[in-house]
């Protein structure tokens, strides 16, 4: 309980004695006004019930604080705000129970699933990728801090008709290369023919327009399309030439994402692949259609009417017998609450597809799973880069491997500017470029709200000043600095008298785990990061404003780094959150 919490305590308790009043909320802010106090307590809510005016209310306040509890040294009131000082001891008692707890992780016995990810294998990632894996990997850390148990998982779509394309493009123009004769990575490797059988196949198009063909009728009667459309059937029917090459291609891109989930930092517990799963969800159709949950058209196909949830009827089934995504998706979900013991699954997707989901869930539910209530869509915004900033394949999609390349430069561009790693080795050097360009990047990404669309700006994210990765990064390896000149070594203190800059510091680390408990909550790794870009100014306004390894004061000064020291790691075990790395010099 952290000295706001108890202050609302002792506040509802004194209430309670002078007005007879229960269930009475008000508002406590940290003072940042001129007058004298550390919290403000707003009176208002009571002026209506008592009928009194704010300022008697706050005096009367103040005095039952003052007398029935032992939390004030001093209080004043200003126009029904009642400004409180808490005594020293709250504080000091305050940073010994943070300290004590700060590695304590209260467990909740539940677990959580969280899906992110989830690639084609015609291409690689790209700058979509990055925001979701960033994003799906952060929460998971987050609620593992929270006290769940978290299974990290993605499905790969590694089947259907633009699998096929890469494939088939391989096959006609690739001449027996592969990534190791091109020395190129082995999904982009199979992203270049992914691209490939496009422009063949807009060329067979165009030619067939030129024959007077309407262009609907040229797009399915060029010969590639049928070409791939008649592999997939072939990898449906089990051809062994066709899976071969399917199984050798597929094998190039896993060992290129493997790659770049290695440099974005991101990791898996499960791995569910497409070609396993797209026949899950049939038996449902026919327990659904039992149950009069799923009604059958006279061609054989099968939907379910979500009308009355104000959504549209939902085709489950084709005609023809084949699934589509949604069945694909229901299957899964049954067989992953199967499988293992969860208690809840978050899908990481973009919120493009906001309406699938909902019908997801409400289909789920009325085929009697309890555990459809369990189920949550992060949708999150789509990512956007100001135009010229960055390479892209083909002027439309930004790769993730030259995202992050390119922000490791930027990080060692403006490194050298700064003169920042003058005195440092090659290798060290390069460990801060990648520390600062990846961090930059994360950081960036995750302060914003996942539910807003975002803008990302490579130069911006990388800046020493502001709400930045570099900015806490650069604290955390100031403080790091700061403890090695000390020789520190975390000792027992004597009481000291704290100011206010103190005082500030202490509640904000007092507030990390009320962070990441709502951050748990609402799903949101923008709330540890934009609690973190608080406890950084709070740590250097702190520093700025105190003597500390040159103090006399022995034992003030041991307080000020015990005091430091926490505070590096709160940064540290935050950022980690965020799965940004520390270095400890910068």
């Amino acid at each position: 309980m952290n000295i706001k919490d108890i202050i609302e305590q002792k506040l509802a308790e004194v209430i309670l004695n002078v007005y007879q009043l229960k269930d009475i909320n008000l508002e406590i802010q940290e003072n940042k006004t001129e007058f004298e106090g550390d919290f403000t307590i707003v009176t208002f809510p009571l002026v209506k019930q008592l009928k009194k005016n704010p300022e008697s209310i706050g005096v009367e306040l103040g005095e039952a604080l003052t007398t029935q509890t032992e939390l004030l040294e001093n209080f004043n009131v200003i126009k029904g705000f009642l400004n409180v000082k808490v005594k020293n001891q709250f504080f000091v008692d305050q940073l010994k129970t943070v300290t004590e707890d700060f590695a304590t992780i209260e467990k909740k016995n539940a677990t959580v699933m969280v899906e992110y990810s989830s690639p084609n294998t015609n291409k690689p990632l790209h700058l979509g990728h990055v925001r979701n894996n960033l994003l799906g990997f952060s929460v998971a850390q987050i609620l593992e801090e929270a006290g769940y148990d978290v299974l990290k998982a993605q499905i790969i779509n590694d089947r259907g008709i633009h699998i096929c394309k890469s494939m088939l493009a391989w096959e006609k123009f690739g001449n027996g290369e592969t990534p190791e004769t091109d020395l190129i990575k082995g999904d982009k490797f199979v992203g270049n023919y992914y691209v490939k059988f496009d422009q063949e196949y807009k060329k067979e198009i165009a030619a067939l327009v030129e024959q007077g063909i309407p262009e609907d009728q040229a797009k399915k009667d060029a010969p590639l399309m049928k070409e791939a459309q008649q592999m997939l059937l072939d990898w449906e029917n089990g051809d062994e030439k066709v899976r071969n090459l399917w199984n050798e291609m597929n094998s190039w891109v896993y060992e290129g994402f493997n790659q770049t989930y290695k440099r974005l930092g991101v990791s898996f517990d499960q791995i569910q692949y497409e070609s396993n799963t797209y026949i899950l969800g049939k038996d449902l159709i026919q327990e659904g259609l039992d149950k009069g949950v799923l009604y059958q058209k006279e061609d054989g196909s099968v939907w379910c009417d979500l009308t009355e949830e104000g959504l549209d009827q939902k085709l489950l089934l084709r005609s023809d017998g084949t699934s589509v995504y949604m069945t694909q998706d229901l299957g899964t979900a049954v067989e992953r609450f199967k499988e293992n013991n969860i208690q809840k699954l978050i899908y990481t997707v973009g919120n493009e597809q906001d309406y699938h989901f909902q019908v997801l869930f409400k289909i789920l539910g009325k085929l009697g799973y309890e555990w459809a209530n369990q189920l949550f869509h992060l949708s999150y915004g789509m990512v956007e880069l100001p135009n010229g900033k960055m390479k892209s394949r083909e002027g439309t999609v930004v790769d993730a491997d030259e995202l992050m390349q390119d922000m490791f430069d930027i990080a060692k561009s403006k490194s050298e500017e700064l003169g920042k790693l003058e005195n440092f080795s090659e290798e060290e050097k390069n460990i801060n470029y990648e520390s600062i360009g990846i961090g930059a990047l994360k950081y960036f990404m995750l302060k914003v709200d996942p539910k807003k669309k975002m803008l990302f700006n490579p130069e911006e994210s990388i800046d020493f000043n502001g709400n930045t990765g570099p900015f806490i990064q650069y604290t955390y390896a100031r403080i790091q600095s700061l403890l090695v000149k000390a020789n520190y070594m975390n000792r027992e203190i004597k009481d000291v008298e704290l100011n206010q800059f103190e005082k500030e510091l202490i509640m904000q680390l007092a507030n990390y785990k009320t962070v990441v408990e709502k951050a748990a909550e609402v799903l949101s790794p923008a709330l540890v990061a934009n609690y973190l870009y608080d406890l950084v100014k709070s740590y250097n306004s702190f520093y700025q404003s105190n003597i500390i390894l040159k103090l006399e004061d022995e034992n003030l000064k041991q307080f000020r780094l015990n005091l430091s020291n926490l505070t590096a790691q709160t940064i540290k075990k935050s950022l980690s959150l965020l799965g940004i790395e520390t270095v400890n010099r910068m």
